[in-house]
């Protein structure tokens, strides 16, 4: 699962923050082309954090040989595999960033005089990039390997050939803009297999509703931010997107998807009518907040 974003965005923050709060029981860093400041944030974030003492880090810094950078994730993979195989651990495998990766695969290619693709890429771009990203498994009887990296899209061109053929090969991805986890441009192509199954009845229709509600509370402030008249139901909508930012979207929030749910529903309350959910009727009688309704205007 990447975490698509761009330079400036605190990626390195979010992918930090997953990896000493994840359930895992090893925890294997790779780091490509980073500044000295980016390793040292992310071996005292682990160190501070207690979780340093499961985990294994390979660092190329920016000054190091790209040959080395190439390297870095067969090694943190080799190990994760390793780990996961032999001694049925689950692994989070962390890459950052995988764009550089790419990037010293097509300044090698073109010193090996390797005839070029899409915006000097070679042609093999895709392959590579699958045979890193292909190795998360849940092996049988075993243990298994998860991997999350960070993929910088120059320009914050999704269309940049790094993203869009990593788009093609991963089950979905992260979204960071504006410093927040943008619902619209994540992506999950597995959550159908646990969402209402694993999870709780009303996880889909709340899901749809708390996204639905949160771009008509962008249109609202795109309204407010020309001088429109707003409605009641936009101060309504006004509010809501206020929340939603600050109570899903912050990249600090860290919460579970039962406890998550709970919150949908409270928030709900605060800002809207039972009548304008447009949801299930047994569902928002089940689950509305029977207090929270009246403080509603």
């Amino acid at each position: 699962m990447p975490i698509f974003s761009v330079a400036g965005e605190p990626h390195n923050e979010l992918l930090a923050r997953i990896g000493f709060q994840a359930d895992a029981d090893v925890l294997v860093f790779g780091g490509l082309g980073l500044i000295f400041d980016d390793y040292h944030y992310f071996r005292t974030a682990f160190e501070e954090h207690g979780v340093f003492g499961r985990t294994v880090m390979y660092v190329n810094q920016a000054s190091d040989p790209l040959v080395e950078r190439l390297l870095v994730p067969d090694m943190a993979l080799a190990v994760a595999e390793k780990f996961a195989v032999e001694q049925n651990k689950r692994v989070l495998v962390l890459l950052t960033d995988m764009t550089a990766y790419a990037d010293a695969m097509k300044e090698i290619g073109v010193a090996q005089e390797r005839i070029p693709a899409v915006r000097g890429y070679m042609g093999d771009l895709y392959t590579q990039l699958a045979q890193r990203y292909e190795k998360a498994c849940d092996f049988k009887g075993a243990g298994s390997v998860t991997i999350l990296t960070v993929t910088t899209m120059p320009g914050d061109d999704v269309t940049h050939p790094v993203p869009d053929n990593t788009g093609y090969i991963t089950e979905g991805q992260f979204y960071l803009h504006g410093g927040i986890i943008d619902p619209f441009g994540s992506l999950s192509r597995l959550k159908q297999h646990v969402v209402g199954k694993a999870t709780s009845e009303d996880h889909s229709q709340i899901m749809n509703t708390m996204i639905r509600f949160y771009s008509e509370a962008v249109e609202a402030q795109r309204k407010q931010a020309m001088a429109f008249e707003l409605s009641a139901f936009d101060q309504k909508l006004l509010k809501y997107g206020a929340l939603f930012r600050e109570r899903f979207m912050d990249i600090r929030v860290s919460m579970g998807v039962t406890e998550a749910l709970d919150l949908c529903w409270q928030t709900l309350a605060e800002c809207f009518q039972p009548q304008e959910l447009l949801m299930k009727q047994q569902l928002v009688d089940k689950y509305f907040p029977k207090t929270a309704n009246d403080s509603v205007n």
